[in-house]
């Protein structure tokens, strides 16, 4: 989003899933999402439209947490998301001997486009949620997709994901290790 949205908060929604909006079946834009008798529209990121489309169907008790945003020129409030989980459900993967580690590529191209930057990012956000101390950092030598550098893997368990944002990663940590004290 432009410099013409502010950012007001980060938000906890929990809920039914209705239905996925886009044009592209396995990658929508939007989830319509009804929390406390309200409907809601959230924009998913580009890294999680694959996976959501395929892991959840309309009907699903799911947990989305993000950002709220505000067009400044509009007034319209955007809410965003940076992870999306089902609620009341651990899943079988998420056992809690599994590990969850960071692979963050240190060539000089990824380097060169934020490598650095991001590192330091992620190791902050990891550290203001409490999370530094359960997951594993791996700096990488190249991971051969250096057209979308700066590269970064998660890998919690038997599951990848590739370019996601530092919030996004403490958010699926956080979903991750919470199902595992609290469910499993």
């Amino acid at each position: 989003m432009s410099d013409k949205y502010l950012t007001i908060s980060e938000f906890n929604l929990e809920g039914e899933l209705l239905s996925f909006i886009g044009e592209k079946p396995r990658k929508p834009k939007y989830l319509r999402l009804v929390a406390s008798s309200e409907e809601v529209e959230i924009k998913i990121p580009k890294e999680l439209r694959t996976s959501i489309s395929v892991s959840l169907v309309p009907g699903d008790k799911i947990r989305v947490v993000g950002v709220s945003k505000l067009n400044k020129l509009t007034g319209e409030l955007k809410l965003k998301a940076d992870g999306v989980s089902r609620s009341g459900v651990c899943p079988k993967q998420n056992a809690p001997d599994q590990k969850a580690r960071i692979m963050i590529c240190q060539k000089s191209g990824c380097l060169k486009r934020g490598g650095k930057g991001l590192l330091s990012e992620l190791e902050q956000t990891l550290c203001d949620r409490g999370l530094l101390d359960r997951v594993t950092i791996e700096r990488t030598s190249c991971q051969k997709t250096c057209s979308s550098a700066p590269n970064c893997i998660l890998q919690i368990g038997k599951k990848q994901y590739n370019k996601v944002r530092p919030e996004a990663i403490a958010s699926l940590l956080e979903n991750h290790f919470t199902c595992n004290q609290d469910e499993c």
